[in-house]
């Protein structure tokens, strides 16, 4: 099992504001960091060099928006939708993150009324088959991220995820699970877990209020044992979210401060982490 800390809890973009942030999380114990790719004309080479130093290994997560939705009923925009998704692959390649997580199969907080289309599902299946196959030509890992109904219509449950994995039908293109997301949409969280099991590649530790893991209502007994049940043994990473960045806190709905600070919260995140998984795995 490897431990992460989403860099999105401090910045949009690796900075140099976020190399003490970086040394600190390394201190802590974690073994790698999640990085935020949402500008892709930073110098990725230069900060892979920064994160061997520090021997932090590293994913990252990227996003869709109206610019550039996969399903978009415009072929131009569905064309800029697949190209944005690749040049994410090459910034993951040039940093030596392992996997690409998010959302990116439909863009987020943009909502037609009601749910997907027919042609906007094929739409999706088609943009991210395109998409997993230049991810094998760099060698990275998709994890396709479904959310909950406020922030997306594509893809809501574990059900629906396992589905649009099984038609994209591509080796380099998996899911990863939230614990936030399927604390709001799932009704089984075991029998969640256990129905996406074989294409998951990657799980967030995300509270129900986006703050502190394990200080909050979702059902983590049930989530990790579920996890030993099936024999995960990924990435956990903790996906938590503050006030630091105005335009995140907007997506996100993030109105209050809800911990100590944002160290306190990365030391009590992999505490937990890490508490739980030895119970379990020993």
């Amino acid at each position: 099992m490897k431990f992460g800390m989403n860099l999105l809890l401090w910045s949009g973009e690796l900075n140099d504001d976020v190399l003490p942030v970086l040394d600190s999380l390394k201190k802590m114990g974690y073994d790698g960091v999640e990085l935020p790719l949402f500008n892709y004309d930073l110098d990725y080479a230069t900060w892979a060099k920064r994160l061997d130093e520090l021997k932090l290994e590293r994913t990252a997560v990227t996003v869709r928006t109206e610019e550039d939705n996969p399903i978009s009923s415009d072929a131009s925009i569905r064309a800029r939708a697949v190209e944005a998704n690749k040049r994410a692959l090459d910034c993951c390649a040039a940093v030596g993150a392992t996997h690409l997580v998010g959302p990116f199969h439909s863009a987020l907080g943009v909502f037609s009324g009601q749910g997907p289309t027919e042609d906007e599902w094929n739409w999706a299946v088609d943009s991210m088959r395109q998409v997993a196959e230049h991810a094998e030509t760099v060698d990275v890992m998709l994890g396709v991220e479904y959310l909950n109904r406020f922030e997306t219509y594509l893809l809501n449950c574990a059900a629906d995820t396992v589905r649009f994995i099984k038609e994209v039908d591509h080796d380099n293109c998996r899911m990863m699970y939230d614990t936030f997301h399927a604390n709001i949409e799932e009704k089984n969280i075991a029998d969640a877990i256990g129905q996406c099991a074989s294409y998951t590649v990657h799980v967030h530790i995300s509270e129900n209020d986006r703050s502190t893991p394990g200080a909050g209502n979702v059902d983590w007994e049930t989530t990790f044992d579920s996890l030993k049940e099936v024999g995960y043994n990924g990435w956990l990473t903790v996906e938590a979210f503050g006030l630091a960045l105005p335009e995140l806190a907007a997506a996100t709905k993030i109105w209050r401060r809800m911990y100590d600070n944002e160290e306190q919260l990365a030391w009590d995140g992999l505490e937990f982490m890490k508490n739980s998984v030895s119970m379990r795995w020993g």
